[in-house]
């Protein structure tokens, strides 16, 4: 006989809209529905979480490290799993832990990890993404330009591997740098293709859409602006539909009235979601951390070289959403599916909603975004 929890709240939110007064129904680890309190059958085994919000779990396409580590200083998948605990602590139930440019060696061995941290069914891991090499170093950000290169044909082998042996697989580059053709190929692998890094033209941006590109990274940042006769790809990225988004919401990397701006005139379908960028730095409490070979500071909230240079992001999802929420003044559905069902929808795997048959991943927030409990498969994780 199967068992069933009602987990009750005072708010529950599917993915879409919040539910007042609702239970939240788990079977064997995946999604059993959502009812009334008061329609819950009697005889179910029941847990009141009382007055707050339930969500799904929070989902991050843009983390590259935690715990301590970053992503490209892993040696085992013991290594991944603590970058991955660092944030599924903090209501990120699902992470593409993400590796900024580096060497084909270190790229190599963070693929293989990957694939091995798959096989392991690692809490939260559920993809990779590569940020780089294949950038414009004109735009390179806090990238060391001296390991930014061309896609070549062993590049692309090792890509289309890791396409097919992990769940999902984002990559970052650059369409002046990588073509319409390597393009169409990655993404005709199931590649999640993403555009950054970049001075391009918008006449490039849209030639890399259309051959298969989905995603911007990090909006705004480390990108050609819109200006009144060129476009660039902030201009691309609002206008074509194609194309979902992401930015981080910490009001360092965006101002604020850029954010309300970019929001108001996304063309869909395609989304704006949240990342967090986040560093190595996350789930500690370090004031500065080497990223290769350079120091990164930690100050005011901020992540920067020495020169100033933002090298990431101090902030986690819930601190995002806070922002999104008090100094946006973004409605609270929105907000929420900007980290939940928006990037599930990007990565087109059962995630970040609550719908019958997804898995039973999910977090409990005080009224003011504080985690009280995160869940995977319909188990409490250990708390922070």
């Amino acid at each position: 006989m199967t068992s069933t929890t009602a987990y009750l709240c005072s708010r529950v939110f599917d993915g879409e809209k919040i539910h007042a007064n609702a239970a939240l129904l788990v079977e064997e680890g995946k999604v059993a529905g959502l009812c009334p309190v008061d329609q819950v059958q009697a005889g179910t085994e029941t847990q009141d979480l009382g007055d707050g919000l339930l969500t799904p779990g929070l989902i991050d396409l843009q983390v590259n490290g935690g715990g301590g580590l970053m992503l490209g200083d892993v040696k085992t998948v013991d290594d991944f799993e603590r970058i991955c605990a660092a944030h599924v602590k903090l209501g990120t139930t699902a992470l593409t832990p993400t590796l900024i440019t580096d060497t084909p060696e270190t790229t190599r061995k963070v693929i293989d990890l990957a694939i091995a941290a798959w096989a392991r069914g690692v809490k939260g891991f559920h993809g990779l993404h590569l940020e780089g090499p294949h950038l414009f170093a004109g735009r390179k950000g806090a990238h060391d330009p001296q390991l930014i290169r061309p896609l070549a044909r062993e590049d692309m082998s090792l890509y289309l591997r890791a396409a097919r042996e992990l769940p999902s697989l984002i990559m970052t580059v650059a369409p002046e740098t990588v073509p319409p053709d390597q393009i169409r190929e990655l993404a005709d692998a199931g590649v999640h293709v993403s555009l950054g890094h970049s001075g391009a033209t918008y006449r490039q941006c849209r030639a890399a859409a259309e051959a298969g590109a989905s995603l911007v990274t990090h909006l705004f940042n480390a990108m050609s602006p819109l200006q009144h006769r060129e476009p660039g790809l902030v201009g691309a990225a609002l206008d074509l539909g194609a194309l979902n988004v992401g930015i981080i919401a910490d009001g360092v990397h965006v101002n604020p009235v850029a954010m309300r701006i970019a929001l108001k005139s996304k063309t869909g379908p395609g989304r704006i979601f949240i990342v967090t960028d986040a560093m190595s730095q996350t789930g500690t409490d370090v004031t500065s951390f080497l990223l290769g070979g350079r120091e990164i500071f930690r100050r005011n909230g901020t992540l920067t070289l020495e020169d100033g240079t933002l090298a990431g992001a101090d902030i986690d999802l819930p601190a995002s959403l806070k922002f999104l929420t008090e100094t946006l003044q973004l409605p609270l559905e929105t907000a929420l599916a900007m980290a939940t069902s928006d990037p599930a929808d990007v990565l087109g795997r059962p995630l970040g909603r609550f719908e019958e048959g997804f898995p039973a991943d999910f977090v409990q927030f005080s009224n003011g975004f504080g985690v009280e409990g995160v869940w995977i498969a319909g188990l409490q994780q250990a708390r922070a």
